[in-house]
């Protein structure tokens, strides 16, 4: 089973449609509930940094498997990128008075992380869910 949708964010009806979509294909797989909720949090949160910090990009959700099934999302912008991943990655630190649980939130609640960011030139991040029966 090979599933893999794209789609461009930019408003916050975006947002709320790749969602949507993330949970769907997370109950189609069979991740429980409280997987359901950890992938489309993450999902919102990171598809919300694009269009806060970048104003367009895309989000990728593709059934992968490996050692288990799993739901792998990535996203990817041209914005700004990020000054200082170490310090984005620190709970409590925010550019925009947020309370800045965004980014090590998504990483607590996946199960891989992986970021790429370069000043001037976009962000990438790669979240991984791998599903445990």
């Amino acid at each position: 089973m090979y599933i893999k949708h794209q789609l461009t964010i930019k408003d916050e009806k975006d947002i709320i449609i790749v969602r949507k979509l993330g949970r769907e294909v997370a109950t189609n797989l069979g991740f429980s509930y409280i997987d359901q909720v950890r992938i489309t949090t993450a999902i919102s949160e990171l598809a919300r940094n694009v269009v806060k910090y970048a104003g367009v990009g895309t989000v990728s959700i593709e059934v992968i498997h490996k050692f288990a099934p799993g739901l792998s999302v990535v996203v990817c912008d041209n914005g700004p990128g990020i000054v200082s991943i170490g310090k984005a990655m620190e709970d409590g630190y925010s550019t925009s008075d947020s309370l800045g649980a965004g980014l090590p939130g998504v990483k607590r609640m996946m199960d891989e992380f992986l970021i790429d960011s370069q000043v001037h030139q976009g962000t990438r991040i790669e979240v991984v869910k791998w599903l445990r029966k």
